[in-house]
């Protein structure tokens, strides 16, 4: 090793030398750095922040997505978990160029504004996602389909045709044919184990390829993800501030921060470290503590547990009203069964909300139709008489 070391040296002698005396070799490779130019688009500010209108416009215009505000599509992205879209949705092409088209920006970004981050070293753990992804989580979609309760084709048939068919998308197997056939294949699947299953019930080799570039794209958006932390909670407090903004207001603003660079951005991060804050109050958009009088108008000192939103905190009590209509609040009603109705407002307990759905259950069987006491029976003199007292009267022979 020493011997090739030394033939090295003896073959290139300045070329050690030449990076630390040569000034002027090293001027050319300062002025060549000062001349790179990265594109970066007016949205993202040289790298500062991610311009996902693109897809978040091709998510709000799908059959998977929902109309939501971009803001709002930042706070849930990359909203690829199971319980965000179903999983009928995700075995279609149209949900695997989104995934494609932001896995495809994600990377050029971090190639763009992160180029020392090396994202070989990243997938080498996602690499084998794809085949594991399908066979993941039975164990839960049985849960959630309470498949024990079904022991007959019959019985499965009464789950509806949509149900059976996101189940075998789930595992992988065929979901044509009509009720019966889809109910048979899953019943099947139910009592023997997918690995020794007759390949004739799982899809064709093109769709299984198919949801297995699908899961392994969407490991990576979420390592991605995982790793532009940061820079996505700066978008969205981006975002925020441009939406109070005047049309001037925001044309001064992009052009205040449409050169800067590295340095400028490290400047600013440093100022918000220095900021002194001994009351621990909120951050306003400009990065600065919110006037203590202002704190204590919207009552941002009070704090609220959600037990139902996964015991979250939420400061504030207008916060803590608007989080009923949230999405975390929703999903956690939708867990536990009950519908998110105004009745379950301020209802933050899941005990709580279980025994007032109980209730609300009870309340409509005292409300049913007893005819008894409702039907109605008229004699040939018009005389309008309910059901019991007709019933008596005719028996006596007086009608």
């Amino acid at each position: 090793m020493l011997n090739e070391i030394g033939e090295s040296k003896r073959q290139n002698p300045v070329a050690a030398s030449q990076v630390v005396r040569d000034g002027a070799f090293i001027e050319e490779m300062l002025a060549q750095l000062d001349s790179l130019d990265v594109p970066f688009s007016g949205e993202e500010c040289m790298g500062r922040y991610l311009d996902l209108h693109r897809v978040y416009n091709k998510y709000v215009n799908s059959e998977f997505g929902c109309r939501l505000d971009y803001d709002d599509y930042l706070a849930k992205f990359p909203a690829v978990d199971d319980d965000m879209i179903s999983s009928r949705m995700k075995c279609k092409k149209e949900y695997q160029e989104y995934i494609a088209e932001i896995l495809e920006y994600l990377v050029s970004f971090v190639e763009r504004a992160h180029p020392l981050m090396f994202l070989d070293r990243e997938w080498a753990e996602k690499n084998d996602m794809g085949t594991k992804r399908p066979r993941v989580g039975v164990t839960e979609l049985w849960d959630s389909f309470e498949i024990e309760q079904y022991n007959t084709v019959e019985g499965l048939m009464e789950a509806g045709p949509e149900k059976l068919k996101e189940v075998l998308d789930t595992l992988g197997l065929k979901s044509g044919g009509t009720v019966q056939q889809k109910a048979e294949r899953v019943l099947l699947a139910k009592n023997s184990a997918l690995e020794k299953m007759d390949r004739k019930h799982f899809r064709k080799e093109k769709d299984g390829r198919r949801v297995k570039e699908t899961a392994l794209m969407e490991a990576k958006v979420k390592k991605l993800c995982e790793l532009l932390k940061e820079t996505l909670d700066r978008t969205i407090e981006h975002v925020k501030i441009r939406q109070t903004m005047t049309r001037n207001e925001v044309n001064d603003y992009i052009a205040e921060h449409e050169n800067s660079g590295p340095n400028d951005v490290d400047d600013d991060e440093k100022d918000d470290v220095d900021v002194y804050n001994p009351l621990k109050l909120p951050l306003g958009f400009d990065g600065r503590p919110i006037p203590y009088w202002l704190y204590k108008l919207h009552g941002l000192g009070q704090k609220f547990d959600c037990e139902i939103c996964g015991n979250y905190t939420y400061s504030g009590r207008r916060e803590f009203e608007m989080h009923f209509k949230e999405w975390r609040h929703q999903h956690g009603m939708q867990c536990l069964g009950i519908p998110n109705t105004k009745s379950f407002h301020e209802i933050t307990s899941i005990d709580a909300a279980r025994k007032l759905w109980e209730e609300i259950e009870e309340r409509p069987k005292s409300r049913m139709w007893q005819p008894d006491l409702y039907e109605e029976f008229e004699d040939a003199d018009g005389n309008v008489y309910d059901k019991k007292t007709y019933t008596d009267l005719t028996r006596q022979g007086l009608i």
